[in-house]
């Protein structure tokens, strides 16, 4: 199978976020593939939930469920420089991957690394960090990095999990900036009171995932189509992404399926390509 073509990749890609580094006001964000984000404002850089390798698709080649990719590799990890802040929302390998994470860690001396308090030991071992390293948090508590503050929202994946202490397992985070707030919501299907937690932020960006939840693919599920754009709705959020599809053949969903979902109730959407740019004074 051909892969899906990157807009844009590896170096070119790199140019273009330079470019606007000088970019005072406004914000952009590169969808680096499934639930992977650059976000960069103000010449500082946030690395969101990355997944740049195929170590999936390695892990499960001689499996019954082969992680067949779809979508050509974004950008290189080992190009990513000048990063803040990377996160991971949860353990699962497409937001919490040591092939992309060691390299991260290692080329950006000063990173911070912002995960679910939950979750702490695990990351350390993965991403072969002090387990004093990362940032820990929790929904209920904000946690400032630079100029950026982070808003702890459960994700439920497929059930929302605390671990003995009451820390989230699986998180979404709302990102706060300047005059702008960005939910990722991380792998997430809908709950009670999900509306009510989020609506209070007046998010300008949901980022979103698509690919829905089917059990006869033996993996955690996540919002629809349909769903995604009736939350970001809900939620008054003025433009919505969607993701979290087109990354490996047996868990994904077609997004002219999430286009149509949004149009028909007058939600504003971008849909991206892998290395295409978002840019709040092209949207807002």
């Amino acid at each position: 199978m051909e892969l899906i073509k990157a807009i844009q990749k590896n170096e070119a890609l790199v140019a273009e976020m330079d470019s606007l580094l000088e970019d005072k006001i406004n914000f952009h964000a590169w969808w680096l593939g499934q639930s992977g984000y650059l976000l960069q404002w103000n010449g500082k850089r946030v690395l969101i939930d990355p997944y740049l390798s195929d170590s999936l698709t390695k892990k499960y080649a001689a499996t019954d469920k082969p992680h067949t990719r779809m979508s050509e590799l974004v950008i290189r990890p080992d190009l990513l420089k000048n990063i803040l802040i990377v996160t991971s929302s949860h353990n699962h390998t497409d937001h919490l991957d040591a092939d992309t994470l060691i390299p991260v860690l290692k080329n950006n001396p000063g990173i911070s690394f912002l995960i679910p308090e939950a979750n702490r030991n695990f990351v350390a071992e993965r991403a072969q960090c002090e387990k004093a390293f990362p940032t820990g948090i929790n929904d209920g508590l904000p946690v400032t990095i630079d100029d950026f503050t982070f808003y702890g929202i459960p994700a439920k994946h497929n059930e929302i999990e605390r671990d003995e202490n009451g820390n989230l397992k699986f998180m979404g985070y709302i990102i706060e900036f300047g005059p702008y707030k960005i939910y990722h919501s991380g792998d997430t299907l809908w709950f009670d009171c999900m509306i009510d937690l989020l609506k209070p932020y007046n998010v300008d960006l949901a980022m979103l995932p698509i690919n829905g939840n089917k059990p006869e693919r033996k993996v955690a599920g996540n919002l629809d189509c349909t769903e995604a754009a009736n939350l970001a709705k809900a939620i008054n959020a003025k433009c919505v992404v969607p993701c979290h599809y087109d990354m490996f053949s047996f868990n994904t969903a077609d997004v002219n399926d999430f286009i149509e979902a949004a149009e028909k109730i007058n939600q504003p959407y971008k849909v991206l390509k892998g290395g295409e740019q978002f840019s709040s004074n092209a949207s807002f």
